[in-house]
């Protein structure tokens, strides 16, 4: 290994040799406790801590790195207390998560480090969020973010190297190569010969490094980082490497073959180095001991620490509580000036109200700049709010989500527009497994809106006409919001905007021209969790949201003789399911309007906690109306058919019959 080539003074040599032996160490002593039971898993970074290590002694201090589950260097070197680390691995009170998650899937923003989830893509996504906000600032800083080369096959690699590139974005990709994802070798992962070469297919520089010779992976991490924070934009750098250990330790390593291990063996990073330094007169035996000896007291020191440390009680109220980000709603009331508006200009309203409330508000989505949004509700913001804070996305919905989460992560506010809520699908993944769990598993907030245009009726189609609300309402960790009067839209829109925590903010695009109200001109915010009682009466309570309060009504008006409470629900999670309570138990009878098919709907849900809550208040079966159980056709008549509203007129009546 030739470290000669890199010009690193001897104060640095040494640092990066003290940086390497700590993870290497502390993993020595883990496999240890992974055979006593004392620990429940671990994955092995053994062989390639020369990349962590090197590259997070490249960062400053102040600048985020995301690190993977063999990153092990990359928390040590960020100085993170050892006796934390060992509470985090034994899921005590004093690690990162509380005992809720495991190993490296945490992050701290003390030691601005962003942890993994297991479906490794969305951090590159978050990654672009984190650098955007530094890029918006000009605070000349960069952002690093590990994978591995498993992960590339991903279309998240793809989505955020793409996203950085066409947006220039501060981020330094460090790839891992190191031979298997799991059991499957490179050659089976892909075709090309290195990974660096995609870095060609997005107009990235990239770059090959040693992984294991250290100061080489600093050397030219360094100059990079330095070069990235004067011209800000995207390096990939695929470091060669080798894991040395199985993917965990359960899963060994019977599948490389026995002379690759031996080859790999001989190029270990610590060993190697050490080597080296002594030879070059920078170590000598003496103080090697010395130092070893040193690290080795303070991991037994912080164990001991860890061991004595109580074990989790557990706690139903904290955990409960923990879901969410505790928000301190100061409620602004709407003033009496107002405007007859349409529903899809209070939600242009709210959004520009909100732009003016918050400089650090960023909306972003596919078409939102110059032309305005395909419903044009974002039409005049780029020349209002100028194109940082207005931006135009490629097609890559997962990136985007995952980009969102992390300009929260640094300091902003993010507003993702889905084109279309059936689009969701295809950022799904981050949204139910990075923003909803992120406060419950080490307390950060996730202050991401994703605007939801949604709904059928106006001929769409399969793939433009989906109200998907119960995708998220079953995910705990997200807020789902469903309006169906412009007013409650634009004040619901202020608090979602307001809220830390992740919110899916249903619009119907049928509503968006056909449903005027007056709405104030003011700034205003309404408290989510409070349905609105639009009639009163004590036959029946009509239960719905949406589209659906509208066919209600309109049934309703063709009906006078009926008298029904009306609850329009407003949000569905938090959902004000005592309001229906206290209207079941005076009308005794419940009928639910969803828009969406009924099998697995909110409707299930609120029939099943009223039957459990108020069963001995009603006089008649709990009613749900929905619409079929088909994909939704386009044809005009096929979706008439397909929707409630007929249906419903009909089940009303023979309720109120029972």
């Amino acid at each position: 290994m030739d470290y000669s080539k890199c010009k690193v003074s001897n104060e640095i040599k040494l640092k990066l040799f003290k940086a390497m032996l700590v993870p290497r160490l502390i993993e020595e002593k883990m496999l240890v406790l992974l055979r006593q039971g004392k620990i429940s898993k671990w994955f092995s970074g053994i062989g390639q801590e020369a990349i962590s290590v090197g590259v997070t002694a490249a960062l400053h201090a102040d600048e985020y790195i995301l690190p993977m589950h063999r990153n092990l260097g990359v928390f040590t070197s960020r100085n993170i207390p050892l006796h934390r680390l060992f509470s985090q691995w034994q899921g005590k009170p004093n690690g990162f998560t509380k005992g809720r998650d495991r190993s490296f899937h945490f992050g701290t923003q003390e030691y601005k480090i962003v942890g993994m989830i297991s479906h490794l893509g969305p951090q590159l996504g978050v990654a672009d969020g984190i650098a955007l906000a530094h890029k918006i600032r000009k605070e000349n800083k960069l952002t690093a973010v590990f994978t591995g080369e498993g992960a590339t096959s991903e279309g998240d690699f793809h989505e955020a190297l793409n996203v950085a590139a066409v947006w220039d974005l501060p981020v330094l990709f460090c790839v891992e190569n190191n031979g298997y994802g799991l059991s499957t070798p490179t050659q089976e992962q892909f075709k090309c010969r290195n990974i660096a070469d995609k870095g060609i297919g997005y107009g990235m520089e990239s770059h090959i490094i040693d992984g294991n010779n250290i100061l080489e992976v600093y050397a030219k991490v360094h100059a990079l980082c330095e070069d990235i924070r004067r011209n800000p934009r995207p390096v990939l750098c695929e470091f060669k490497t080798f894991r040395m250990r199985g993917h965990e330790e359960a899963s060994g390593t019977t599948y490389v073959p026995k002379d690759l291990m031996e080859a790999w063996a001989e190029k270990d990073p610590l060993d190697n180095y050490l080597h080296y330094l002594l030879s070059e007169g920078v170590l000598n035996d003496e103080e090697q001991q010395r130092i070893k000896q040193s690290i080795t007291a303070e991991i037994e020191a912080n164990l001991q620490l860890a061991y004595n440390e109580k074990a989790i009680i557990p706690n139903e109220s904290e955990e409960l509580n923990d879901v969410y980000e505790e928000i301190d709603l100061k409620e602004v009331k709407p003033k009496i000036h107002t405007k007859n508006i349409r529903f899809v200009d209070a939600i242009s309203d709210g959004l520009r109200t909100a732009m003016e409330q918050y400089g650090n508000l960023v909306i972003m989505g596919q078409d939102i700049a110059e032309y305005g949004g395909v419903f044009k509700i974002t039409d005049g913001f780029l020349e209002a709010f100028g194109r940082d804070r207005v931006r135009n996305t490629p097609i890559c919905e997962s990136a985007i989500v995952s980009a969102a989460m992390g300009l929260s992560i640094n300091g902003m506010k993010a507003i993702m527009e889905m084109q279309f809520a059936d689009f969701a699908s295809s950022g799904f993944n981050p949204i139910v497994n990075y923003l909803a769990k992120t406060h419950y598993r080490w307390g950060e907030k996730a202050d991401v809106v994703i605007r939801m245009p949604c709904g059928g009726g106006v001929a769409a189609g399969p793939f433009h006409s989906q109200t998907n609300e119960a995708w998220f309402t079953k995910t705990p960790g997200l807020k789902v919001v469903y309006p169906a009067f412009p007013a409650d839209a634009k004040g619901l829109l202020a608090t979602a905007i307001e809220d830390p925590n992740p919110v899916l903010f249903f619009e119907h695009k049928g509503l968006y021209r056909s449903v005027y109200q007056e709405v104030p001109t003011n700034y205003y915010t309404i408290p989510f969790g409070q349905a609105t009682l639009l009639r009163e009466g004590g036959q029946i309570t009509i239960v719905s949201f949406g589209a659906g309060v509208h066919w209600a009504l309109e049934v309703l008006d063709n009906h006078v003789y009926i008298k029904a409470d009306v609850l329009d629900l407003r949000t569905l999670q938090p959902l004000d399911i005592q309001s229906i309570y206290a209207s079941v138990k005076k009308t005794s009878k419940l009928i639910i309007l969803q828009e969406d098919s009924l099998f697995g709907g909110i409707a299930s849900d609120i029939s099943a906690l009223v039957m459990e809550n108020c069963f001995e208040y009603l006089d008649a079966p709990v009613q749900r109306v929905a619409s079929l159980e088909t994909p939704i056709p386009f044809n005009a008549d096929l979706e008439q058919q397909y929707l409630p509203k007929a249906r419903f007129e009909k089940a009303l009546l023979q309720l109120l019959d029972y």
